[in-house]
């Protein structure tokens, strides 16, 4: 069944079913708060990298670990609705730790996925995927179309 939430502690049963029918497993993280139009953007080319795509959804507890008190603007609850509900996102697992390195182990992705924003060196679990044969795809992001850029348009027209 696709277009489910999966516990973290059944990821690896999850992958191995998966790979034994033969899928290839497209795996990308983030917040993915104030959902726009660059994100749906970024999800649906990441779909067409594989068969599945899994998403590690920052819980709120990490998310305000990464990006301060002020975030996530929308609880992880809701914010997983929203994605399982977008046609290219499979599966989405929860994200509780500060990176995604203990899910991308577990599931062993075929392919990682992150903004073409980050250098190779500075994605988490690349070298792990990387060692297992997988790929790591540093995807262009739409231009102007960020979380951080619908804030500040936010904070200006409330000003």
């Amino acid at each position: 069944m696709q277009n489910e939430i999966i516990p973290k502690s059944h990821l690896k049963e999850f992958a191995r079913r998966l790979r034994a029918t033969g899928k290839k497993i497209v795996f990308t993280n983030g917040v993915f708060d104030i959902l726009h139009a660059g994100h749906i953007d970024y999800l649906t080319r990441a779909k067409k990298l594989g068969d599945v795509l899994v998403v590690g959804l920052n819980t709120d507890a990490s998310v305000k670990e990464n990006k301060g008190d002020l975030r996530p603007i929308i609880p992880y609850k809701y914010r997983a609705q929203m994605l399982i509900a977008l046609r290219p996102v499979d599966y989405v697992v929860p994200l509780d730790e500060k990176t995604p390195a203990k899910l991308i182990e577990m599931l062993s992705p075929d392919v990682l996925v992150k903004g073409a924003d980050y250098n190779l060196t500075e994605i988490v679990g690349a070298d792990f995927v990387l060692a297992h044969g997988g790929t790591v795809v540093r995807m262009k992001l739409l231009k102007g179309l960020s979380t951080s850029w619908v804030l500040e348009r936010i904070r200006k027209a409330v000003k």
